[in-house]
């Protein structure tokens, strides 16, 4: 018998690249489970594989940034008590990370996946599955996005839930419509200008001498390469460094609601009198709406 669950949860998390850096990520996740029929006739009872099943997946990998522990980019570190180091080194990109460790979800492959982030669940949640559960199959996939869309990544230090951690992130369609009508060149324009961006705000700038980074990190981060971002919300103190060419900074918070209006206010010049919609998308099936 094969019990199933479609669109059980979504990750909206962010992972390490050797060759794209730090990329925003949205999976939704499907689960299959097999066995034989339990004392009340079921496999599991539906509200427990939603409760437990998504809580274990929103709890180790949402909102975290996924970090390919074997690959050789990466050096992870003990920082003080319930914080970590963790810097990534590769050709194209140095990213240095100084946060707590629940800001993390340190994944025992060479390279983000679906796949590897796939095994890394399936690992945490076999055991924890009643006696008359033989199988467990974990899907995570895309949302199909016909049209332009882009991978951002972001921190909320105002938020009072996990989207405070610094480098979390998305993966989003956008619908920008001109006097009524869809505009694709825009949208492929705006697409292409975030792929795989960081999002900062410019009240979260600092110096480097304002970080406190590993030994590698103090080595290579410079004012002059990267930005450096650092506030202190809820769950601690979340430093970041990260290529100005990975980065834009944005004049304000990076919820949906001002990435919305930012987009609206950075186009509206160039559309005169026209009126602009913006749909802006933060990973699927949720976001903002601004008209100008």
């Amino acid at each position: 018998m094969i019990l199933f669950v479609r669109d059980l949860t979504v990750i909206d998390a962010a992972y390490l690249c050797p060759h794209r850096g730090v990329v925003g990520e949205s999976w939704l996740v499907d689960v299959e489970l097999t066995g034989e029929l339990n004392e009340m006739s079921m496999l599991l009872d539906f509200s427990r594989v939603k409760k437990q099943l998504k809580a274990i997946i929103d709890a180790e990998v949402d909102h975290r940034l996924l970090v390919p522990q074997k690959a050789s980019e990466t050096m992870i570190e003990p920082a003080e008590a319930g914080y970590l180091f963790v810097d990534f080194l590769s050709e194209e990109h140095t990213i240095h990370l100084h946060c707590p460790e629940q800001a993390f979800a340190v994944i025992p492959a060479t390279e983000i996946t679906a796949e590897t982030v796939t095994d890394y669940l399936l690992t945490l949640i076999r055991d924890q599955l009643p006696g008359n559960i033989d199988g467990l199959k974990i899907t995570l996939r895309h949302e199909h996005i016909p049209t332009p869309s882009y991978h951002y990544t972001h921190g909320l230090k105002k938020h009072d839930g996990n989207c405070q951690r610094i480098a979390h992130g998305h993966r989003s369609m956008i619908e920008l419509w001109v006097d009524g009508v869809r505009d694709h060149a825009l949208e492929q324009y705006w697409a292409t200008r975030w792929q795989d961006i960081y999002l900062g705000t410019e009240a979260d700038l600092v110096s480097v001498a304002e970080l406190t980074l590993s030994e590698t990190g103090q080595e290579l981060v410079s004012d002059q390469q990267h930005y450096c971002f650092r506030y202190t919300s809820a769950q601690g103190d979340f430093q970041l460094a990260i290529p100005k060419e990975s980065c834009e900074i944005i004049d304000t918070d990076t919820t949906v609601e001002l990435l919305a209006t930012y987009i609206a206010h950075q186009l509206k010049p160039q559309l005169k009198d026209k009126e602009l919609k913006v749909v802006a998308y933060e990973g699927v099936g949720k976001g903002a709406i601004e008209v100008l």
